[in-house]
């Protein structure tokens, strides 16, 4: 802590001459939050992911006339959202598995940041799919990934009570899609629920299978 409070000042020390100095030395004693300007040199060797992206440069072989149509899909991501990782998992994991128009008009409802970034990272990969992908209908496409990473962390100073400090974190996250062409499995999650026919068949092989004590 004694190390990462010697940087900080480190960071925050001005010229002491002329009156220039002295407004910098009250502007910088009055902002000990992370300031946008730190926030830019901070870390600035850090671009952000980019293997995700590469999926939508791959490149398959001609298809057979007989063989099954492959569907469509494209990547999109937004990175270094100002939003924490774990909120955003649960926006994240809400949307999976939906059509793109069910996961548009829930999102428009949700009371969060996250689905903000959400709908508009959707928005940006359908227009993608369209001009870049050669999709036919925007509507025909529904979210087959959808998940989140943690982004970059900025620490910061925060004045405590008796003269004290304290380290405060700003974090950042990366939001990752994939929209897929065709029509959304009806049980994304869970597998489909067994029919009846299904169930006494399970019961009736596992009566067969059974072993009783002490018999021939």
């Amino acid at each position: 802590m004694a190390t990462y409070l010697l940087h900080t000042f480190k960071r925050l020390a001005v010229s002491e001459r002329g009156p220039a100095g002295a407004a910098l030395r009250v502007i910088a004693a009055a902002n000990l939050h992370t300031s946008s300007t730190l926030a830019k040199n901070w870390n600035g060797h850090n671009t952000g992911p980019q293997r995700w992206l590469q999926y939508n440069k791959v490149i398959y072989p001609p298809q057979q006339p007989d063989e099954q149509a492959r569907p469509a899909y494209i990547c999109h991501q937004k990175t270094n959202i100002k939003y924490s990782p774990k909120k955003m998992w649960y926006v994240a994991s809400f949307v999976r598995g939906m059509s793109v128009d069910e996961a548009l008009k829930q999102l428009s409802f949700i009371d969060k940041k996250g689905a903000s970034y959400v709908k508009e990272a959707i928005l940006e990969a359908i227009d993608m799919a369209v001009k870049r992908h050669n999709v036919e209908y925007r509507t025909n496409l529904w979210v087959a990934e959808s998940f989140c990473g943690k982004g970059r962390v900025f620490k910061g100073m925060r004045r405590h009570a008796r003269g004290r400090s304290g380290e405060v974190e700003y974090k950042h996250c990366h939001y990752f899609v994939r929209l897929e062409e065709g029509t959304p499995p009806a049980h994304y999650y869970q597998p489909a629920p067994k029919t009846g026919e299904q169930q006494l068949a399970e019961w009736e092989e596992a009566m067969r299978k059974r072993k009783v004590t002490g018999s021939l």
